[in-house]
């Protein structure tokens, strides 16, 4: 079988003069996918190969990708193959010519290629760009084996070097075009007006975004001056800031312009924009890029900015009280009660008017009506009426605009605009001063609200919940607050019910009280005895569940041991009563049968918190601090009985009481001052 790489004719010499005219004449016209063409074409002819090809590597897919590939006097079109395993794979990894002159179809079994095609030789050297990057391969393959040339290696290389040339070309093409792609998404999309002018400062190119500031399409500005956009005094200014920049070094050929140039729109109206202005040559000509920014769209992303933080700052401030509370734990009926009626009006967006006395959880059932709302994705914004100066509150929860009042140094957004589509926890309302509530009031019927110091009416879409451990009516009857308000804010009253009428949920919360707290301090407790259980449910809890955190983490505090320090830590039954005035106290002696009286009442309330049992842990001599025996001889020399047909599950907690003397002691020496 005659090699190839030697004239087809039969002549043993490769004409190497004849084979570079040839691949002048194939490739001097043609650049790109179509030079490629010409090359391998050209190249399989001079060499006298079955086939060649030109490539392009894709390092990280480790495949080569043709550009053109000339085999058995045709173009295979679209072929590519991955690079391990081929006879490409050296020239690829060791940068250097490879030639195979025979047993390729051997040496690569496992090359698909290789066998579809029945190649027996192969040479294949790289093309690399400046710095050596591999950027692709040349090769010439052959059903027959190939002789080795010195001068067909050196015509090889020339073909090579003229296809890396071209492949350079291509890739910083290429590279030139997804640049130029890359800025002119940039252009088109940035939020800014982008204005190229010449050295006349007549319009050479504008942005869409400055299409849309001006009111005007770019046909209509493009080659006419830019000065005619703008006012006498900006005119003059930007004049003289390009003169300032001509004068300044190649590399410092820009600056900032913060405010002071007025634009005129198409339809007559102007806008003041703050701007930056630079200078680039091309080809010996200035080039001006002018970037402006309308002030007042900075002026709203900023107050968008401010509304976000607030409403972040409402959320971690929503967060930190969670934190403090434990969710809403109890089985008591008036708890039950309560529940009953949040999830209910949870679903509608009626205004809900929380009532309560404090630490009774009014914002967590707040809270609870929010979350189980539909407006739960949205914020709730939570308003302490009575924390905010009487001076601030209408700023707070309105806004203001810059400038409103001394002070107002920035537009403020006010809390009714951030809770838009959401809602606003509105606590202690009984503390809103009575000049603010008219304005209030308008918000409620006409969901309408101004800013002080703006004469523009805002809508907002805001369901309202109030709380207050005031009596409204009695606030409304005595002049200090509006009855209109209080009827749009009564639309659902929701009670929640002291400590004092919840029975055992008061253990229940201490225990779970108990077990927070002991796993801040790292300890253990041992559980709440039966016996000082009656006596956290017989205690009036004036302060309610926050009295109630606050008494277990005393105990908590005080514990010497595993068990929590009550005895310290609980205020004795009577310092929950309210103290009469000094001016009234011992003003007068009690008479024996008052003193009977108070003491058979007293009595009465410890029997039926526990039931009427007498004796044990759960009885009432435990309760009242006295012996069974004692307790005993006092209800039969004061004829108390259990009433007749009073008959309840000996499992079931105790009704509540309101205060229980421990001692007849206490009946002389606290109760009766």
């Amino acid at each position: 079988m005659q090699p190839s790489l030697a004239s087809r004719s039969g002549s043993d010499t490769l004409d190497v003069d004849a084979a570079l005219q040839s691949l002048l004449d194939g490739t001097a016209t043609e650049t790109g996918e179509r030079f490629f063409s010409a090359l391998v074409k050209s190249l399989a002819g001079v060499l006298g190969t079955s086939g060649a090809w030109v490539t392009e590597y894709v390092a990280r897919e480790r495949r080569l990708r043709a550009h053109a590939f000339w085999l058995d006097g045709t173009f295979v079109h679209g072929y590519e193959q991955a690079l391990d395993g081929t006879p490409c794979q050296k020239v690829i990894e060791e940068a250097q010519l490879v030639f195979y002159p025979d047993r390729v179809l051997e040496l690569f079994a496992g090359d698909p290629g290789i066998r579809a095609h029945e190649v027996m030789s192969y040479m294949g050297v790289p093309l690399q760009d400046l710095d050596g990057t591999i950027l692709g391969h040349l090769a010439v393959l052959d059903h027959r084996p190939m002789a080795d040339d010195a001068r067909a290696r050196a015509l090889f290389h020339v073909f090579a070097g003229r296809a890396a040339a071209e492949l350079r070309r291509l890739r910083a093409e290429r590279e030139l075009r997804e640049r130029e792609e890359r800025l002119n998404r940039v252009v088109t999309t940035v939020f800014d007006t982008i204005i190229e002018l010449d050295a006349g400062l007549r319009v050479t190119l504008l942005n869409p975004a400055g299409e849309k500031a001006l009111g005007l399409p770019a046909a209509d500005v493009l080659g006419h001056d830019f000065g005619r956009l703008l006012d006498g005094a900006s005119r003059a200014r930007l004049t003289a800031l390009v003169t300032e920049i001509d004068a300044r070094p190649p590399d410092e050929r820009s600056l900032w312009i913060g405010t002071g140039l007025r634009v005129q729109r198409q339809d007559g109206q102007t806008f003041s924009a703050e701007a930056s202005l630079s200078r680039a040559d091309l080809h010996g000509k200035a080039f001006y890029t002018l970037v402006l920014r309308d002030e007042s769209q900075r002026v709203e992303a900023e107050r968008k900015i401010a509304a976000l933080t607030e409403e972040s700052e409402s959320l971690r401030e929503a967060l930190r009280v969670l934190d403090n509370l434990d969710e809403i734990v109890g089985r008591s009926p008036a708890l039950l009660a309560a529940l009953r009626d949040t999830a209910q009006v949870a679903r509608t967006d009626s205004t809900v008017l929380i009532l309560g006395e404090t630490g009774t959880g009014k914002e967590l059932f707040a809270r609870a009506i929010h979350d189980g709302s539909p407006r739960r994705q949205r914020p709730l914004i939570r308003v302490n009426c009575a924390a905010i100066p009487a001076n601030l509150i209408e700023s707070e929860l309105f806004g203001h605009e810059r400038g409103a009042f001394t002070g107002a140094t920035a537009k403020r957004v006010g809390r009714f605009a951030l809770a838009d589509g959401g809602t606003i926890f509105l606590d202690e309302i009984g503390e809103l001063p009575l000049e603010l509530q008219p304005k209030l009031l308008r918000v409620l019927q006409e969901g309408e609200l101004e800013a002080v110091g703006s004469s523009q009416t805002k809508r907002v879409d805001v369901r309202v919940i109030a709380a207050t451990n005031r009596d409204l009516a009695r606030e409304v009857q005595e002049g200090r607050f509006r009855e209109d308000l209080y009827y749009r804010l009564d639309v659902f009253p929701l009670r929640v019910p002291p400590l004092r009428e919840r029975g055992d949920d008061v253990v229940m919360l201490a225990t779970l009280f108990a077990e927070r707290i002991a796993r801040r301090l790292g300890r253990r407790f041992a559980p709440i005895s039966p016996a000082w259980a009656l006596r956290l449910r017989g205690y009036r809890w004036p302060g309610n569940v926050r009295e109630l955190e606050n008494v277990i983490e005393r105990a908590a505090i005080t514990a010497a041991g595993d068990h929590l320090n009550l005895d310290r830590a609980l205020p004795s039954p009577g310092d929950a009563d309210s103290a009469p005035p000094p001016e009234q106290r011992h003003d007068r002696v009690r008479t024996a049968t008052e003193i009977e009286a108070f003491e058979r009442s007293n009595l009465q309330r410890a029997l039926e918190a526990c039931d009427w049992r007498i004796a044990g842990e759960r009885g009432a001599a435990v309760l009242l601090g006295m012996k069974a025996s004692t307790l005993s001889s006092r209800l039969k020399a004061l004829g108390l009985r259990r009433p007749s047909g009073q008959s309840r599950d000996l499992d079931d907690p105790p009704h509540e009481i309101s205060r229980v003397a421990t001692s007849r002691e206490q009946l002389s020496t606290r109760h009766l001052e």
